[in-house]
């Protein structure tokens, strides 16, 4: 008896890592690297979403993580003009 539970509980902790590892992987269909110019500072970093535009903004908002201290100087930051985006599949 205790045997059985114990294999039901490891095949439903495969089962639950497996479909994990599953949606995180599908719900990349794009990629993005975004260069970006603020306050004297210039930094490219690359996001992935399920569209293009959710791809410029997660690239856009990790540059912006690195270059901008503060909620202003981080809204500021998302809100400039990015010098250059490169997006693909």
């Amino acid at each position: 008896m205790k045997r059985s539970i114990a294999i039901l509980v490891l095949v439903g902790a495969i089962l639950v890592v497996g479909y994990l590892v599953w949606g995180s992987t599908t719900l990349v269909q794009a990629e993005c690297e975004v260069c970006l110019e603020f306050r004297g500072q210039r930094e490219c970093r690359r996001g992935s979403g399920t569209t293009d535009d959710e791809a410029r903004a997660a690239a856009q908002k990790a540059a912006c993580g690195i270059m901008a201290a503060g909620m202003d100087a981080s809204i500021a930051c998302q809100n400039t003009v990015p010098k250059t985006v490169q997006c693909g599949r």
